[in-house]
């Protein structure tokens, strides 16, 4: 089938569901199936939007490729090439937003995100950064309107942090927020060094999707609870009572903690949140792996040993190295406007995957 008419039969189907959402019936066909087709809905109507948008930018750059070829000019040449150059981006991003959206949609597509940050290498700096890495996704959380719930935050007497753990809910929050499980490397002279030189640091960043208990299954004899009294800053007890809660699943050895809170119970719900969540990544992880073996080169698999991303500070530049992808915006991107960087890296995963699993 080629691209036209897959269109085609999507704007088919859109007017179909959007009839049947019309004249829908809760007490015969009940909220599970509204909210079905409500979400293909959804898809389908962006899928035609941005097919419908992309065929305009097109016709556009036709034109203006036309009067380039035609007008001497001179003015009127610099005009339409700088428009052409817009037009150009326009449609290399709106391609790839097509191609994810003609893409099955992840499993995990719709459910809440986990993110955790923790230093690796580097010391006190690692931490700073994990810090920094916190703000921006906090920034950007905030831009897109999507939910957060702090479910674990560690930090240092110099403000950064030991780790951090929150989970975010709301439109689109998995699909941009996959690509950024991984090392994060930073390059620049941190706040403590004397010298003026400049330090490698890691930071790794988990993203995980929140599981159901239908998803995974916990059986209480595979797991092991124990309680502790919660830490602040250089190991000093914050509570006088065991509320933190640390849970270790026997069979595979995770072992997951929470002392967020100060209640032991919810301390025992995060822990169980996060161990069901990691336990669910390494399911799917293996299920990859049996089903294609093309699956694990694949760019966003979102292995969290796989250095994805440099932010070099000196340079104001970020370089994601899936895909050799640099943006000399580092300022920017740091203060959450991750927008620019995340929709090329989907654009280019999409292609990848639309040649490797619908082009054969």
């Amino acid at each position: 089938m080629n691209l036209d008419n897959y269109i085609a039969n999507s704007a088919s189907r859109l007017d179909e569901v959007e009839r049947a959402i019309s004249s829908f019936h809760f007490e015969k066909d009940g909220p599970d199936r509204y909210q079905a087709l409500n979400r293909e809905y959804q898809r389908l109507k962006q899928l035609v939007d941005c097919w419908t948008e992309l065929a305009k930018i097109r016709r556009d750059l036709a034109g203006n490729e036309e009067l380039l070829a035609t007008t001497t000019d001179e003015e009127l040449r610099e005009l339409v090439e700088a428009d052409l150059a817009d037009l150009r981006q326009r449609e290399r991003l709106l391609d790839g937003q097509l191609k994810s959206l003609i893409l099955p949609p992840h499993p995990n597509e719709g459910k809440n995100t986990i993110v955790e940050i923790r230093p690796a290498a580097g010391g006190d700096e690692a931490g700073l950064f994990a810090a920094d890495l916190h703000r921006m996704y906090m920034r950007y959380a905030e831009q897109k309107g999507w939910k957060v719930n702090l479910l674990d935050y560690q930090d240092t007497p110099l403000g950064g942090l030991k780790g951090v753990s929150f989970t975010l809910l709301g439109e689109g929050a998995w699909s941009m927020m996959r690509f950024e499980s991984g090392v994060h490397r930073v390059q620049r002279i941190p706040v403590t060094e004397a010298q003026g030189r400049i330090h490698t640091s890691t930071v790794t960043v988990a993203v995980l999707a929140e599981a159901e208990e239908v998803d995974v299954q916990l059986n209480p004899e595979d797991l092991r609870i124990d309680v502790f009294r919660s830490s602040g800053h250089g190991g000093q007890c914050v509570n006088t009572t065991d509320s933190a809660v640390r849970v270790t699943h026997l069979p595979t050895g995770l072992f997951v903690a929470s002392q967020q809170e100060k209640s032991q119970h919810r301390n025992k719900e995060i822990a169980m949140t996060l161990l069901r969540a990691r336990l669910l990544e390494i399911k799917q992880r293996a299920e990859d792996e049996k089903n294609s073996s093309e699956r694990r080169s694949q760019v966003g698999a979102g292995d969290r040993s796989e250095r994805i991303r440099t932010y070099n500070y000196p340079q104001n530049r970020v370089t994601d190295h899936r895909f050799e992808l640099t943006l000399y915006d580092l300022t920017n991107i740091m203060e959450g406007n991750l927008d620019e960087l995340l929709n090329e890296i989907r654009a280019l995963d999409a292609t990848h995957r639309l040649e490797t699993e619908l082009l054969g």
